[in-house]
C-alpha cells in the first residue's frame, strides 16, 4: 500500500534563506519582494523571518543581535530557540550568495501547500450536491485564482532604460493605428481625443438603457476584429447568437431583424457575410452573472492559444462580486476594482459598459456627467476614461441635430477630455464616423 502523500516543504532551504539574511545584511533586500513569513513551513522560521523583515524596514541591520532583540521585544526569543539557535542558522551557510535560489524554494513549496489545501477544498465543492454545478465550478476556479493572485507581488523597480525600451517598443507595435497610443475604436473624431484604446486602461462606456451602448461596443469590436486584432466579450445580457446577428447586420448594411428572414431565403450576400464575420477574431462568452474570478479564469485560457487585444463587459453592472452579500454599491466597487486589475494584468484595454443612474432624466440637461454613474463612485475613480453617449433626439422633438450622437470624453486620466460626434442609425443601429464637413456643421449647429 502505497505511503500517504505529505505536505511539500524544506527544512533546509528555510535554514539557509534565515542564516543568509543574518549573515549579509543586503540578503534581505533580494528576498523581501515576493517571500513572506507565511511562506515558512516550521512557525519558529516564520517568527525569525518576520523578526528580519521589521529590522529592514526600521532600516536596521537584520543581523544576530538586532533580530535577537527584536525577538526579545516580542516574547519570541525563546520560542524559536534562543540566541543558540540563531547562531546555528549563521554556521549553516557559508556565504549569502544563494539567498534568492534558497528563498525561492521557500515560495514554491508554500505556494504548492496552498495549492493542495485548495484542491482540497475544490474536492469538497464536488461532493456538494446541494449547489448548482455552475456555482460550483465558479468557486472551484476562484480557489485556485486565489492561489496565483495570493503569489502575484508588486513588480521589482525598473531601470529608466528598459522603461523607455518598453515604451518605444510600445509606440511601434501601435504604428498600424496612425500615430495613436492605442487601438483605433473606428471612429476618427473620437480617436483625436482618446489617442485610441491603450493597454492596461479601463474605459467605461456609459448610457441610459435603449441609447445604444452595445451597438457602439460592437462597432468598436467590428472594426477592430476587421483590422487583425483579437477581441473577447463577455456578454452579460445579450446572448451569442444576437450579437452574431448584429455583426452580419454590420456587415450587409441591412437592420438586424431582416438578418434572419435573408439567411433563411438562402440570400447570396448574406450568406457571403455570415461567411466573413465567421472570420472575424471575436471571442464571445454569454454566460450570465459571472464574478471578476471567473471573467480571469475564462480570460486567461483564451489567452493560452494567442494574445488578446481588446476586451469588452457588457455590462458592469451585471458582473457579480465574489464576497456574497454585498450589496449593490459594494458588489460594483468590487468589480470596477477588479476589471481595472484585469486590464493592467492582461496588459490589454478593458471596455466596460455601464448603466446610468435615473438622475439623469429628472434634470433639464441631459447630458450625462460623472455622477450619474450607476452604483458607485469607484467606477469613476478606477476608470481611466469615461465616455458617456448622448443623443439630443431621445429628449427633443426639434432636434437641430438628428441622428447625431455625441461621446463625451468626461474622464481622460492621460489626456484631454472633450465631445466626439458620431451619426447614428437607427435602422441598421449601427454608429458611424461623420465626414469633417458634417462634423464642422453640427459643432456650428450646437
Amino acid at each position: 500500500m502505497q505511503a500517504p502523500l505529505s505536505l511539500p516543504y524544506d527544512i533546509a532551504a528555510e535554514r539557509a534563506t534565515l542564516g543568509s539574511i543574518l549573515l549579509e545584511r543586503e540578503a534581505i533586500i533580494a528576498v523581501a519582494p515576493f517571500l513572506a513569513p507565511a511562506h515558512f513551513y516550521l512557525e519558529k522560521h516564520a517568527l525569525i523571518y518576520a523578526a528580519q523583515l521589521a529590522c529592514y524596514q526600521r532600516r536596521e541591520p537584520p543581523d544576530l543581535a538586532t533580530v535577537a532583540a527584536q525577538l526579545r521585544s516580542q516574547n519570541h526569543l525563546e520560542l524559536v530557540g534562543g540566541i543558540a539557535f540563531l547562531g546555528e542558522l549563521v554556521v549553516d551557510v557559508p556565504t549569502a550568495v544563494h539567498v534568492e535560489y534558497y528563498a525561492h524554494i521557500v515560495e514554491r513549496t508554500a505556494v504548492g501547500r496552498s495549492l493542495i489545501e485548495a484542491g482540497g477544498r475544490v474536492v469538497a465543492l464536488g461532493y456538494d450536491d446541494s449547489r448548482p454545478i455552475e456555482d460550483r465550478l465558479d468557486q472551484a476556479a476562484q480557489q485556485i485564482l486565489e492561489v496565483a493572485a495570493a503569489r502575484q507581488v508588486g513588480q521589482d523597480f525598473l531601470p529608466l532604460s528598459q522603461v523607455a525600451g518598453d515604451y518605444l517598443e510600445a509606440l511601434q507595435s501601435s504604428m498600424d493605428d496612425g500615430d495613436l497610443l492605442g487601438l483605433s475604436t473606428g471612429y476618427p473624431d473620437l480617436d483625436q481625443i482618446t489617442q485610441g484604446l491603450k493597454a492596461g486602461e479601463l474605459v467605461v462606456l456609459a448610457a441610459r438603457p435603449g441609447v445604444g451602448k452595445t451597438a457602439l461596443a460592437l462597432c468598436m469590436a467590428y472594426h477592430v476584429a476587421r483590422r487583425g486584432h483579437r477581441v473577447g466579450i463577455f456578454s452579460l445580457e445579450m446572448d451569442r447568437e444576437l450579437l452574431l446577428q448584429r455583426l452580419v447586420a454590420m456587415e450587409l448594411g441591412v437592420p438586424t431583424t431582416r438578418v434572419p428572414r435573408l439567411l433563411r431565403q438562402g440570400n447570396l450576400e448574406a450568406i457571403g457575410a455570415l461567411a466573413r464575420v465567421a472570420e472575424l477574431p471575436i471571442h464571445i462568452d454569454h454566460t450570465p452573472a459571472l464574478n471578476i474570478f471567473a471573467i480571469r479564469d475564462r480570460a486567461r485560457r483564451l489567452t493560452n492559444s494567442n494574445p488578446v487585444d481588446l476586451w469588452i463587459v457588457d455590462y458592469l453592472q451585471l458582473a457579480q462580486s465574489e464576497h456574497s452579500g454585498d450589496d449593490e454599491v459594494r458588489r460594483i466597487t468590487h468589480v470596477s476594482q477588479g476589471l481595472t486589475s484585469f486590464a493592467r494584468e492582461q496588459r490589454t484595454p478593458v471596455l466596460a459598459l455601464s448603466q446610468l443612474s435615473r438622475a439623469v432624466e429628472s434634470r433639464a440637461s441631459r447630458i450625462p456627467m460623472l455622477s450619474d454613474l450607476r452604483g458607485s463612485g469607484s467606477i469613476e475613480q478606477d476608470a481611466s476614461q469615461v465616455w458617456f453617449i448622448y443623443r439630443d433626439e431621445l429628449y427633443n422633438n426639434e432636434s437641430d441635430c438628428p441622428g447625431i450622437a455625441e461621446l463625451h470624453v468626461a474622464k481622460h486620466r492621460n489626456g484631454e477630455t472633450g465631445v466626439a460626434s458620431l451619426r447614428f442609425d437607427r435602422t441598421t443601429t449601427r454608429f458611424h464616423a461623420l465626414e469633417r464637413e458634417e462634423v464642422c456643421s453640427h459643432r456650428a449647429a450646437g
